[in-house]
């Protein structure tokens, strides 16, 4: 249908897969009924693939994220906690945040002291130890996996940040880990089954040391829980996110394929000609949110009314994230279930917003949302691929495959040699499709030895044009 597969070919240019291992980055379990990727948690299945495919001189980037048979996702939901529960888990967070920030203190006396940083054992046993002191008595009073969680958290947090100084960890570099306070947006504990936490027969949370919390269920849960985090935001909102290991849930075969080329003007312009228009969601609501700050602006910090501005500043902004997350859900569902094949372009999105355009890169949600067609892509059995930032979709012509000169954010339409005039998303979004056919997975046996599984193997590349 295209002529720039071919031409890629002819040019002999080298497409080249790779595919983060930490493609999930939010910290917090989002706030919505969908299912959502398990986030920085100890059961999170670590994936690194890299294959090199001798088609060319530019790089094509694929992302293809391997579960094996299932898929470890977070379920979360509101809960309702009583005056007397949401005494108790401000307990449990405040008893985790001191257990967090002595290991965090810990580690840092030893290097001040020139020391060797105390072990994951050695702290352990000073947790245990301190909690017969009279300094961290009242430590005893939660339930202990909820600090022995707090002292994994900051191991994980160190060691991350030494794989990060080393550069064998990918992404940005990390700094130092940071004693947490109770001034964060958001306060968080973790319960694993050693716990013994479950769902009641009346649909309750059971949780050690805070009783039966009330749950807003909005659908049910596939599978038994391995893990519950239960948090509060910024807005007072208490909510719970169950660890459930999912099965795949294949979509029957379709046969339509689809590029994406994101924009501002328009969110997605697909390679069909249909033009998705942003949503805009954080500039709509910019009028409501300055008078809402104006009002906290006037408040005397500290005081009652202060909090109370505060706490409808902070609704007003999670007014916005849930709009915005819920849009992107059911955008990327649709796409997923009606193609069999969806390819998009690798946006340089932290470069973006540090430009004059941050605030409306902020609020498109470009990566959420790809991250939601990769995971979706996976569990429904479609083909996923990431386009190279580099790859030149906006110069090439979708029909002949010549590659003109750079163009300008203002133009919006030109004319190719061959003849063709080109609405320039919808050219761009087409050149994306044929680059991501061009690409054809492997299927083997991956590094973590699960059939299935794209592999992670190198393969020799192409000879370059």
């Amino acid at each position: 249908m295209f002529g720039l597969a071919v031409e890629l070919d002819q040019l002999g240019l080298e497409v080249r897969t790779h595919r983060r291992h930490d493609l999930f980055h939010a910290p917090q379990a989002p706030v919505t009924e969908y299912p959502v990727p398990v986030l920085r948690h100890d059961n999170h299945v670590h994936v690194h693939e890299e294959r090199i495919v001798p088609i060319g001189a530019m790089a094509v980037l694929v992302g293809v994220r391997s579960y094996g048979a299932g898929v470890q996702l977070r379920y979360a939901y509101r809960l309702n906690p009583t005056p007397a529960q949401r005494r108790a888990l401000a307990r449990a967070f405040g008893c985790a945040r001191v257990v967090f920030n002595d290991a965090i203190a810990a580690r840092r006396a030893a290097h001040e002291a020139g020391e060797a940083y105390p072990t994951d054992g050695a702290l352990s046993k000073a947790l245990t130890a301190a909690k017969r002191t009279p300094e961290r008595v009242w430590l005893g009073e939660v339930s202990a996996v909820v600090l022995q969680q707090a002292l994994a958290d900051a191991n994980t947090a160190y060691r991350n940040f030494f794989a990060s100084v080393k550069g064998t960890r990918k992404g940005r570099k990390l700094g130092a880990p940071r004693f947490r306070s109770r001034r964060d947006r958001a306060q968080s504990i973790r319960f694993t089954k050693a716990a013994r936490f479950r769902v009641t027969p009346a649909g309750r949370l059971r949780l050690p040391g805070i009783g039966d919390v009330p749950v807003r269920w909005s659908r049910e849960l596939p599978g038994e829980p391995s893990s519950v985090t239960v948090s509060v935001d910024a807005a007072g909102r208490y909510h719970c996110s169950f660890v459930v290991e999912a099965p795949d849930a294949p979509l029957s075969p379709v046969s339509q394929e689809v590029g994406i080329d994101l924009g501002l003007t328009h969110f997605a312009v697909l390679s069909d000609g249909t033009k998705v228009g942003a949503p805009r969601i954080a500039r709509k609501a910019a009028a409501k949110l300055a008078r809402a700050q104006k009002e906290l602006a006037r408040r005397q910090k500290g005081s009652a009314n202060w909090e109370k501005s505060r706490r409808k500043v902070a609704r007003a902004h999670v007014r916005v994230a849930d709009t915005r997350r819920d849009w992107l859900h059911k955008l990327s569902t649709t796409i997923v279930q009606e193609n069999q094949l969806v390819a998009v372009e690798d946006l340089a999105v932290s470069g973006m917003a540090r430009t004059r355009l941050a605030r409306s890169v902020h609020d498109a949600g470009w990566s959420t949302f790809v991250d939601m067609l990769a995971y979706k892509a996976r569990r429904a059995g479609r083909t996923f691929v990431r386009i190279d930032r580099w790859f030149p979709s906006t110069r090439a012509c979708s029909v002949c495959g010549a590659i003109g000169e750079a163009k300008p954010l203002h133009v919006r339409t030109w004319t190719c040699g061959c003849g063709t005039t080109h609405d320039r998303d919808v050219n761009a979004a087409r050149n994306i499709l044929a680059a991501g056919r061009a690409v054809q997975p492997v299927e083997t046996t991956s590094d973590l030895g699960r059939p299935g599984q794209l592999s992670a193997k190198q393969e020799p590349a192409g000879s370059a044009a």
